[in-house]
């Protein structure tokens, strides 16, 4: 069996957007990831943490980072730069939104959503002590909303993959 042909992407020469993907589905999904994640991180980095936060605040950026990478490639259509993944783009796009993106800032959203379990005491009216219940509040729903659409990416990036399709656009 001959091996797979590589993807379609843009001659090499000078930067310039690979047009098919901000066509595609896929480009307002990504965007979404990255707003989401760098409001989730955002909001954790910006308050007081200790604890499980750490955790929390590890998980977001380093999914938002990986977010961030995948975009950029596929921005620019330079996959094919990518020694062992360039071939195989589309399942490294599917296994990056399923496996680490979901699963970081599910977990992410999880402790978050904890933390402001356990801070809710102070959301009572009248309470006048400074109250970190919000801000995790607010980092939580952002990490469940980029699981959520990290979700929603690799299962397009599997659709595609079970039609035949060997590219993201």
């Amino acid at each position: 069996m001959p091996p797979p042909a590589p993807p379609a992407a843009p001659p090499p020469g000078p930067l310039s957007l690979h047009r098919p993907f901000l066509r595609s589905p896929l480009a307002p999904l990504r965007l979404g990831q990255l707003l989401l994640g760098a409001a989730c991180w955002g909001t954790v980095a910006a308050h007081k943490y200790e604890g499980a936060a750490h955790f929390a605040l590890f998980a977001a950026v380093l999914a938002w980072l990986l977010a961030l990478a995948v975009t950029g490639l596929s921005l620019l259509g330079r996959w094919a730069l990518l020694p062992l993944l360039g071939a195989r783009w589309l399942l490294a796009n599917a296994a990056q939104d399923l496996l680490l993106g979901a699963g970081l800032y599910a977990a992410a959203a999880g402790v978050m959503g904890h933390k402001a379990e356990r801070h809710s005491y102070c959301n009572l009216p009248g309470y006048s002590q400074p109250c970190l219940y919000r801000a995790y509040l607010a980092a939580a729903a952002c990490a469940a909303l980029a699981a959520a659409l990290h979700l929603l990416s690799g299962l397009y990036c599997l659709a595609r993959r079970c039609r035949g399709h060997r590219d993201i656009v």
